[in-house]
């Protein structure tokens, strides 16, 4: 087969650079069995000509045109080699640092989800769906993004590859997917960042109502943390901490958040023991589920619309409890963080880091946010004045929230100040992690050549967001940490109706990229049960039966799996499309806000901050985040196919199961599951030590 084309022809492929992850083909191949280097096609399996780059199939009356990557166009092509991970032309410079452990990884995600979302729209939820429905509101948004997680975190676990939320819509939907989802991800995680550093000045604004103050007999006459500076000045300040932060090797980064992360999880847990205790001990007789009694509820008995409108009855509670769980969204968002740290984890054969990361950061979320939620509930009614909120997209104060609103109905006092200071360092490390994440998915991104325009000052700019020094791609957390600076929005009047469409833009984002992520799920769930029966021609050598064990999901060394995970997904695409779809669905009913509606298909392209408010509002609504995924969308097939619709077709690689090879779990036992010693194979006495030994172990890695 003659040589079709340097490595430099090709774009670079998004494949992280690591040890060997998996088994080398080579010793999978039982003599006498053909075998063809990763190199070549086998000349049964694709018998197209070696100067045809791309291949063009028909599956089930759709056309799929099948790219041809480097390293299996000849002989000559830079060779497949797990030392690079099948990225030939990956250079050192380029490299991240594999240099956190399983115990960074789980914290850096945790604290991601930890931020403001919990501490002030918990009040929200439940002023929504009522204390009852409010914590079962936070289980079901819980079960989508578990099952997103889970979609994602399983093709991560076989394909350790950087960038993952961009490359599997792109291995497994279309490139053009792929490349969306990923500046929609980098486009909500820095929305994100300057959210945090908004809400971060609204902290500092802390303002408890005279009047609730004495309706509640609280012991002090004020209550309030205001001091005089510009919010421009906390805006600059912890920027600086956050870019800071993000500055520092990736290893003293993960041990940071592995310190933030447990101070957040010890607090939670301390606020939910708090408000148990405060509920048994009543300063304040009232009884037991008191806030679940008349006059009060379990469940919020109606709905206010924007024009005041109550809708009564059941109609009422669903509605409420669907734009509960629409609030529950926003503190939830950072499971992802687990897969996006993939490419800087060490361990991920030995440890599991993926599989035990992504079940523990939802096990740990909807445990504790729906014990929070459902313990303050016990001591805050939904009904109480500091958490009602009308508004279609707003954000609170400190005020605001209901654990602070806890304390003060039973005439404690501290305890107000520490929640109010402890949401500033929550804000802050989240808003850290969220540049974090920003920064890993732009580089990504910059090491596509084709995600870019083939202009000269782009491409440069391309390769300096691609470079990195010591491991961290400085150029993309500088680049990403600019965008940031909208948190000087801040200084507006209106920064509380600024900070909630933020917050609304992030949620929608995600929501969509979520979307594809579960759908590319559905397709990979296809190609690797097809790979394991042998039915498909994606895998060189697939007729050898070891090559067919690494895409075995039932396999014990098959890296990470959950039953029912198709099932899932489908679960997850549906409930993500609902979201998106009907996510602000009372900017409908009248009056209907003209100016925002016509605004966000006017907008189109102005992502730079303005201080404008009817542009700005436009440019964080619903309609203008799926416009903008389908103008990014659009622009790619564009460049690809040109300007015919009629031409455009699905774009996905042909070797898209090999990249890099499947990986395969070392621990034995696997981590995270407990086998004990049966009754027979060892004496009583040391069985009942080895049992309690191997339960010590199990616990650990679940509490770790």
């Amino acid at each position: 087969m003659e040589q079709v084309g340097s490595a430099k022809e090709f774009p670079s492929q998004n494949i992280i650079s690591r040890r060997p992850v998996g088994i080398a083909m080579s010793s999978l191949v039982s003599p006498g069995t053909p075998s063809y280097p990763p190199s070549t096609y086998p000349p049964s399996i694709h018998p197209a000509s070696p100067e045809q780059d791309n291949v063009s199939q028909s599956h089930g009356g759709h056309s799929i045109t099948l790219l041809r990557t480097p390293e299996r166009l000849g002989p000559h092509s830079q060779p497949y080699s797990l030392e690079d991970g099948g990225n030939a032309a990956i250079q050192p410079g380029n490299q991240l640092s594999a240099e956190l452990t399983e115990r960074h990884v789980n914290m850096m995600a945790f604290s991601q989800c930890v931020g403001i979302g919990l501490f002030l729209q918990a009040g929200r939820v439940i002023y929504l769906a009522g204390p009852g429905l409010g914590a079962i509101a936070y289980i079901v948004t819980g079960t989508v993004l578990w099952s997103c997680a889970a979609c994602l975190g399983e093709m991560t676990a076989l394909f350790p590859v950087k960038g993952p939320i961009i490359e599997f819509p792109r291995r497994f939907l279309d490139e053009s997917l792929g490349y969306t989802a990923g500046w929609m991800t980098w486009f909500s995680w820095i929305v994100l960042v300057a959210a945090e550093l908004v809400a971060i000045t609204h902290i500092f604004q802390f303002r408890y109502p005279q009047e609730h103050l004495q309706a509640a007999r609280y012991p002090d006459p004020t209550l309030e943390f205001y001091p005089s500076a510009s919010p421009a000045v906390y805006v600059l300040c912890f920027f600086l901490i956050m870019l800071t932060f993000n500055m520092l090797p990736v290893r003293w980064f993960g041990r940071l958040e592995y310190i933030f992360g447990t101070i957040k999880m010890l607090f939670i847990i301390a606020l939910i023991l708090f408000n148990v205790i405060i509920h048994i001990q009543q300063p304040v007789k009232r009884g037991a589920f008191w806030t679940y009694n008349e006059p009060y509820s379990f469940a919020a008995r109606n709905m206010t619309l924007p024009n005041k409108d109550v809708v009564q009855g059941d109609a009422g509670r669903l509605l409420g409890v669907w734009e509960a769980m629409t609030t529950c969204l926003f503190g939830m968002i950072g499971f992802e963080t687990i897969a996006i740290t993939a490419a800087e984890n060490k361990d991920l054969r030995t440890e599991e880091t993926v599989k035990i990361g992504t079940r523990k950061i939802s096990l740990r979320i909807i445990t504790l946010y729906t014990l929070a939620t459902f313990t303050v509930g016990l001591n805050v009614p939904y009904t109480y004045p500091t958490i009602v909120d009308n508004a279609v997209i707003s954000f609170g104060f400190g005020q605001n929230s209901a654990f602070v609103a806890s304390p003060v109905i039973n005439r404690l006092r501290v305890w107000p100040y520490i929640v109010n200071d402890f949401i500033i360092f929550s804000a802050t490390t989240a808003g850290a992690n969220g540049l974090y994440n920003a920064s890993r998915t732009l580089h990504a991104l910059a090491s596509i050549h084709e995600v870019w325009p083939n202009w000269g000052p782009v491409q440069a700019l391309r390769r300096r967001l691609e470079r990195t020094n010591y491991g961290v791609p400085h150029a993309a957390v500088v680049l990403s940490a600019c965008f940031g600076l909208m948190g000087f929005l801040a200084c507006n009047p209106d920064s509380q109706k600024i900070l909630g469409r933020m917050v609304r833009c992030c949620v929608v984002s995600m929501m969509i990229t979520y979307g594809l992520v579960a759908a590319s799920f559905i397709e990979f769930y296809k190609s690797v049960e097809g790979a394991a029966a042998g039915q498909t021609m994606e895998v060189v050598d697939i007729y050898n039966p070891l090559v067919r064990q690494l895409y075995d999901r039932s396999n014990p060394r098959y890296p990470y799996r959950s039953h029912g995970q198709c099932l899932r997904a489908y679960y997850a695409v549906l409930a993500c499309s609902l979201f998106v779809i009907f996510n602000g669905w009372r900017t409908f009913i009248s009056p209907v806000n003209i100016k925002d509606f016509f605004g966000c298909y006017i907008a189109v392209g102005c992502l730079l901050p303005s201080y404008h408010q009817s542009l700005f509002d436009a440019m964080l609504t619903d309609s203008y985040q799926i416009l903008l995924m389908a103008m990014i969308s659009t622009m790619y097939q564009i460049k690809f196919w040109g300007w015919d619709p009629r031409k455009w077709r699905r774009r996905v690689s042909d070797n898209r199961l090999e990249r890099p090879q499947p990986m395969t779990a070392d621990s034995v036992p696997r981590r995270g599951q407990l086998t004990l010693v049966a009754a027979g194979e060892m004496a009583d006495g040391p069985r009942r030590v080895e049992n309690i030994r191997r339960f010590g172990r199990w616990l650990l890695v679940w509490l770790k």
